[in-house]
């Protein structure tokens, strides 16, 4: 059994379609990847909110916006200084592509958004992906929590090696969006990092922890 690909099945059975990110516009999702770096989503829409009733969500407009003003729009979604300081880093790299979303779509590289302070890989591979249509798989906390927990991973690898994992079994763009945003509901309903509901879940029979715990009790 492909144990990659049944688990994104399974998972899609029980909860459907997530059809991440929710976002209006490409800027929209870039602005997102930034903020929501350690903070809840409800606090991004929050802090996405408060710029958008300003106008601020134009990458040209907000690149020119005093960075103080940024920091109180933005305050919900926590580290509001270091977050602005981010986002404007981000825009300064933006802004070398006349900040046009063809031209960054066809020649802004990984290693681009890398070279920004602050922008690690997930925040690099979540705006390739889901800003710029780019078949990268997001790895984050709930893919390595959930893959370990089942035993297709022992938790040790690095990013470059899990995503490497899901790129030979997955080509398609929207798979890859479904998939990790699947992954991510699952963690946040079942699959917790404390306490797990493993009685509730989908994926309990292939889980190598589920069936430890089974046996222990």
């Amino acid at each position: 059994m492909d144990l990659v690909a049944e688990i994104y099945r399974r998972l899609y059975e029980a909860y459907g379609p997530q059809s991440w990110w929710p976002a209006q516009t490409w800027f929209e999702v870039v602005v997102g990847a930034v903020l929501t770096q350690n903070t809840a989503w409800k606090n991004v829409e929050r802090a996405i909110g408060n710029l958008k009733r300003a106008g601020l969500l134009e990458p040209r407009k907000l690149y020119e916006t005093n960075d103080e003003f940024v920091e109180m729009l933005i305050k919900p979604a926590g580290f509001w200084k270091l977050k602005t300081r981010r986002l404007k880093n981000l825009l300064q790299k933006l802004a070398e592509h006349d900040f046009d979303f063809y031209r960054l779509r066809e020649s802004l590289t990984r290693d681009e958004l890398l070279s920004v302070a602050g922008i690690g890989p997930e925040t690099a591979d979540s705006i390739l992906l889901y800003a710029f249509e780019q078949p990268v798989f997001v790895v984050d906390n709930y893919t390595r929590r959930i893959l370990t927990r089942v035993g297709i991973l022992n938790g040790k690898e690095s990013y470059p090696q899990i995503q490497s994992m899901f790129h030979r079994a997955i080509k398609d763009i929207e798979t890859m969006k479904e998939y990790h945003a699947l992954l991510v509901e699952h963690a946040k309903r079942v699959c917790k990092k404390r306490e797990p509901k493993c009685d509730f879940c989908v994926l309990k029979d292939l889980c190598r922890t589920c069936n430890k715990i089974r046996t222990e009790s």
